[in-house]
């Protein structure tokens, strides 16, 4: 049978069903939020409204214990979580922080944003999370956190992050955006680090449309990245504080989630669970079936961990096949159709990941904020600098996100088939 790539028949025309999650659940929260004219109560100065509604707090309370950690502080994006956490650990000009190259951009514009300096470390070659080993390489006098992120929905490497950050004196800064309730052992991701953060958006695993949520058991973290979410710098003389000097960098924000968003992710994270299994459940099905396609490996998993799958990550191995791999996901894309609510998008498979942060623009030029650290900063960004990293994404990694819950067993089996197709076509491709 003739790939569809060279003119063939399509392996299959009618898309894929749609990742949604919102059900009549949603639909009575938030009716309940807008009956009550309440949308949102936050007041950006000391007041009992300081810490935001009735939702806003049920929502921290039940993230809290769910996840059994001391403090969940909601916010409207992990991104603003991130820039929240980065603050409250007293990140100042010129001050290093060691990151995945390997990730969304926020993780390391967070670091930007209070004038320290991304220090891009490479990543490992079979979980794609930040490697210790390079970690250690590149501490300096400098270096005062480590931004660990859990991607594509597995632990970083926490056993070995801890003891060099132990060592070091260094905060750790957990990016769990792509993997809420993973575990390492019995602990969650999101609580293995200093602080944690997690994302509401609305393609994670669940979602209020945008939102995140930061994780913290330390009392003076929590309430410092409660000041940066809502215009702390209003709080302090109003409470009392002007002689805290630790607390007067504390240039407030308006990092605030609103009451709907809150009663929405009120109801999401009561489906965790069920929806990670199914995630968990589909993928076990793929690999069974694409693990006897020469050209792919399955990742393995990290000892201890459970992977909760934002993305379904694969391997190509280059010597089975005498094309390069960008070619043959080409071709499989081509059999496949789009995913409905995502049906202005490609097909949702895709080799690589995103470019390396390092190589970007941002990096390459330093001249986003004019005269500032970053800018008149020695750090050179150059390609080579993270050698792993680069050959997953240019050689290596396949991406895809088609074992979302909502996939049939049938739809598994066309995704399966094209592959199969493909490979069985191979000669069409070299």
């Amino acid at each position: 049978m003739k790939l569809a790539i060279n003119g063939g028949e399509k392996l299959r025309e009618n898309p894929f069903p749609a990742y949604n999650t919102i059900d009549k659940q949603e639909e009575k929260a938030v009716l309940k939020v807008l009956r009550s004219g309440k949308l949102s109560t936050y007041l950006g100065t000391w007041h009992e409204d300081f810490y935001g509604g009735s939702e806003v707090q049920a929502l921290e309370y039940e993230w809290a214990n769910f996840f059994n950690v001391k403090h969940a502080i909601s916010v409207n994006s992990a991104t603003s979580g991130l820039y929240a956490a980065i603050g409250a650990i007293g990140i100042k000009a010129g001050d290093e922080v060691i990151v995945s190259p390997y990730t969304m951009s926020a993780s390391a514009t967070a670091i930007l944003l209070y004038g320290g300096i991304p220090v891009f470390a490479d990543v490992e070659d079979k979980y794609f999370c930040i490697d210790p080993q390079s970690v250690e390489k590149l501490i300096t006098p400098k270096t005062k956190a480590i931004m660990a992120v859990d991607i594509f929905g597995q632990t970083a490497d926490f056993k070995a992050l801890k003891k060099i950050a132990q060592k070091h004196n260094l905060k750790i800064i957990e990016d769990s955006a792509q993997a809420p309730a993973a575990k390492l052992g019995d602990k969650f991701t999101g609580t293995l680090g200093d602080i944690g953060v997690f994302s509401l958006n609305y393609h994670k695993h669940i979602h209020s449309g945008e939102g995140g949520i930061i994780v913290t058991n330390d009392d003076d973290l929590a309430f410092k990245m409660q000041l940066i979410r809502n215009h702390g710098e209003t709080v302090l003389a109003a409470k009392g504080y002007e002689d805290k000097k630790e607390l007067h960098n504390m240039l407030g924000f308006n990092f605030r989630m609103t009451e709907i968003e809150a009663a929405i992710a009120r109801v999401q994270l009561s489906k965790l669970d069920e929806l990670i299994e199914q995630r968990i459940d589909n993928v076990k099905y793929l690999e069974e079936k694409l693990q006897n396609i020469p050209c792919l490996e399955i990742p393995p998993l990290r000892d201890e961990a459970k992977h909760v799958y934002y993305i379904h990550p694969l391997l190509f191995k280059e010597k089975s096949i005498a094309c390069h791999r960008n070619k043959f996901i080409d071709a499989v894309k081509a059999e496949l159709p789009p995913t409905l609510m995502r049906d202005d998008s490609p097909v949702l498979l895709s080799y690589g990941y995103v470019k390396p942060l390092y190589l970007q623009p941002l990096y390459q030029e330093k001249i986003c904020f004019g005269e500032y650290p970053f800018s008149l900063s020695e750090r050179v960004y150059k390609e080579g600098d993270c050698p792993v990293c680069e050959k997953l994404h240019n050689d290596i990694l396949i991406t895809h996100e088609l074992m979302r819950p909502g996939m049939s067993k049938e739809d598994l089996d066309d995704v399966i088939k094209a592959f199969e197709k493909v490979w069985k076509n191979k000669e069409e491709l070299l």
